[in-house]
């Protein structure tokens, strides 16, 4: 119990080492002070845009595209995953383009979607969609083809139907790599996401850092700047925290 307890209370020596380096970096005056703004006008920049309802605006319109465009993605991947590991034909037209594909860091296509999209909502959702749809679909491919060869004769035997042997054999079996697929490839569109936003969009936390900066209104880009890394974190700890619940069957090593 102890143990677990200084576990937890080690989380926050790294930040609070960070917000004490911030402090006495401004408090030294070791750079200008309209470039590293002190943490209490942070702090207040922080409650004026929370109580404004500008930041809750900002964060909900940014949560909604990462709903809407990783659900798309991360659904895909899987379906396109599995087709890609049982099917050999699916492996053999697919596959080559898949991994040319997957290589293309999905900011770089960001001028490309806007050219053909626009800067509306759609834009943003399939940059998202692209982002999340890659890693899903190679932990599912990876996954699959992992499974013992053993369970499909034993599903073979029993003359399961398709869906029975993907929702009884093939998703259990592979369940490790496509939960934590599934966890990489949200963190992976929250961060493609804020940077769409930085680019073209109006709303959103990348655009309001975007705006700020334009402003030269440095503690709100802070601001943005936190609560986008809290954001992620909090993504990543509940999806972890998601991960050990539907995996606690596996045996600890």
């Amino acid at each position: 119990m102890a143990t677990r307890t200084l576990d937890r209370l080690s989380w926050f020596v790294s930040p609070l080492l960070l917000l004490l380096a911030w402090f006495i970096a401004a408090r030294a005056g070791w750079f200008p002070p309209q470039l590293l703004v002190p943490p209490a006008e942070v702090w207040a920049s922080f409650k004026d845009l929370l109580a404004s309802g500008e930041l809750r605006e900002h964060v909900v319109n940014s949560l909604s595209r990462l709903a809407i465009g990783f659900s798309i993605g991360a659904l895909g991947g899987l379906v396109f995953g599995t087709a890609m590991a049982l099917s050999k034909t699916v492996e053999a037209y697919c596959a080559p383009l898949f991994h040319t594909l997957r290589q293309v860091p999905s900011i770089a296509l960001i001028p490309m979607f806007i050219l053909f999209f626009g800067v509306e909502e759609t834009f943003k959702i399939l940059i998202v969609t692209k982002a999340a749809f890659f890693p899903v679909a190679l932990a599912a491919s990876e996954g699959v083809k992992g499974i013992p060869r053993g369970y499909f004769e034993v599903a073979s035997v029993y003359r399961l139907p398709l869906w029975s042997l993907l929702r009884d054999v093939a998703f259990p079996a592979a369940a490790p790599p496509i939960v934590t697929g599934l966890r990489i490839s949200l963190s992976r569109a929250w961060m493609v996401l804020v940077a769409a936003e930085l680019l073209a969009a109006d709303s959103g936390l990348g655009q309001m850092i975007e705006l700020s900066r334009q402003m030269l209104r440095i503690d709100i880009v802070m601001v943005g700047v936190i609560v986008t890394g809290a954001i992620g974190f909090v993504l990543d700890f509940a999806f972890r925290l998601l991960e050990k619940r539907l995996l606690r069957w596996r045996p600890t090593p």
